[in-house]
């Protein structure tokens, strides 16, 4: 449990410690495939190919390989469908966004001495969104068993066998602002009749019951809404010796930005009770998560033959130092067997800040291998290797953090990403295909599953200019739940993303 902070934001003093998710490890850890127009059409099999400005987030001794300074900027069009099945009932919910998907540059500095081994020394600087995160998610249907309760009576009850249960003191006595992550949802439940000290007359009191009355068939819709970026700075610098060994190195900026608007509601026509009971509860949360990081890559390419190529690069751990903004609010409707109705409205407008964190995200490993057919074609294979395990949150002097990052290692896992992608050219025109897989980083496979992706394009080379274009089908299934504590069903989510990228580029 990290410490309580203090901060003024729009006139509002708030403060409290929040609980971070493995999910939200798994956010910083993964990328999209981004980049060129000819990288993405070729999903991004360029480990051991280099001569494209994005070839360098793979491996960075690719800048090497080009003969010329080349300039490009390239934009991207995604849509990306949910189709969502909650206990039977199927949804559907889309997003579409247009953005500036990659920039950079690569010259290159020739030594003509024919003595010299070393003849070439290349300096490139590149930006990439690495993770778009503009989605939206609409799920609804019948729960038969679970209802919302259970997330409230989680954190008021505490854990079983621990006694760490939220008193009623605290609830009714603390100001909200001034309650820790556990304590405020404990509020959020009680202040909205969800939930129900046992003693109500005992400010020690750390048991609590549900008002939500029993018998099944809770109505239920989540709204999930996300918007933002993961953002990376590269400065590439590379050389290459008798052109037969290229080797390199990327120094990595991180940037991210990430908002989460969600919104949970349940509706309930089960008989009334004696007491008051709920009917209807809608539960809405808001994140802001911001920061930056750094990151270095090593990469290395060597020509077997004048065809043959075999590349290897070494990404390092990314640390991420990020900051989180919350804010919640709750809305209610209790009813009584004498058909009085309330209204109850619960919210604090208070922004919850936390203190500074750390992520480290995993390293990883790619292998290449690539055969070039002259000035005909080629094809290209990439394996990556990343313990998405691995990640952790610091300091791990905090206690809440190093339980989390126990469940990182116990729930995530060590996958395979496996790149295929082939170019055959027809004197200007160049026809260019792809394939990605990667394995889920779930040991369970189901909470994010598999990825499969197909990707296809082609460019017209101008001569001083080329133009190329690309687009990529992306599909992978998830089951997260809504909640992480107490209340865990979750719908079954299949994303299809659809990508259509556009690259201009320029030799000097």
């Amino acid at each position: 449990m990290k410490k309580i902070f203090f901060l003024f934001i729009t006139g509002l003093t708030v403060s409290a410690s929040y609980s971070q998710e493995v999910s939200d490890a798994l956010r910083y850890s993964q990328e999209n495939l981004t980049g060129t127009a000819r990288y993405r059409a070729m999903s991004g099999a360029f480990g051991a190919v280099g001569g494209d400005i994005s070839a360098l987030s793979v491996n960075p001794a690719g800048s090497a390989i080009f003969n010329s300074n080349q300039v490009g900027v390239t934009f991207s069009n995604q849509n990306i469908k949910n189709n969502s099945n909650y206990f039977g009932t199927q949804t559907s919910d889309k997003e579409n966004s247009f953005i500036l998907n990659q920039a950079g540059g690569v010259f290159v500095f020739k030594n003509h001495n024919p003595n010299v081994g070393w003849n070439k020394i290349s300096i490139g600087a590149t930006y990439e969104n690495t993770n778009n995160f503009n989605n939206q998610v609409f799920s609804a249907g019948t729960n038969p068993t679970n209802s919302i309760d259970g997330y409230f009576l989680a954190y008021a009850n505490g854990e079983p066998g621990k006694n760490n249960g939220v008193p009623l003191g605290v609830i009714k006595n603390v100001d909200y602002r001034d309650q820790f992550y556990t304590e405020q949802q404990a509020y959020f439940g009680y202040r909205g009749y969800v939930i129900n000290p046992v003693n109500p007359l005992d400010d020690n009191n750390t048991a609590y019951t549900t008002n939500v009355p029993a018998g099944g068939n809770y109505h239920q819709q989540n709204e999930i809404y996300t918007n933002g970026y993961n953002s990376k700075v590269s400065f590439n610098i590379a050389t290459s010796y008798k052109d037969r060994l290229f080797l390199g190195a990327n120094l990595n900026v991180h940037v991210t930005d990430y908002r989460k608007s969600s919104s949970f509601y349940e509706y309930n026509n089960n008989p009334l009770e004696t007491r008051e009971t709920i009917s209807d509860v809608r539960f809405n949360n808001d994140i802001y998560t911001y920061g930056n990081g750094f990151s270095f890559q090593l990469g290395a390419i060597g020509k077997v033959t004048d065809a043959f190529r075999l590349g290897i690069a070494y990404e390092s751990n990314t640390w991420y130092e990020l900051y989180d903004e919350v804010s919640q609010s709750l809305y209610s409707t209790t009813e009584t067997s004498a058909g009085e109705t309330f209204n109850n409205s619960i919210n604090p407008n208070v922004v919850n800040v936390y203190p500074s964190y750390t992520i480290q995200t995993p390293d990883k490993w790619t292998f290449s291998a690539a055969y070039v057919f002259g000035k005909s074609g080629l094809l290209s294979i990439d394996y990556g290797i990343k313990n998405y395990g691995n990640s952790k949150f610091k300091p791990t002097s905090d206690q809440g953090f190093r339980e989390l990052n126990d469940d990182i290692s116990n729930t995530l896992t060590s996958t395979g990403e496996l790149r295929i992608g082939g170019e055959y050219k027809i004197k200007q025109l160049s026809l260019r295909a792809g394939y990605r897989y990667e394995g889920s980083p779930y040991k369970n496979g189901i909470t994010v599953g598999d990825l499969n992706s197909y990707s296809g394009g082609l460019g017209y080379n101008f001569g001083s200019t080329k133009l190329d274009l690309a687009y990529s089908y992306l599909e992978r299934k998830s089951n997260q739940g809504f909640f992480t504590r107490g209340f865990t069903d979750g719908a079954n989510i299949t994303s299809k993303l659809n990508n259509v990228t556009m690259t201009l580029l320029f030799e000097l």
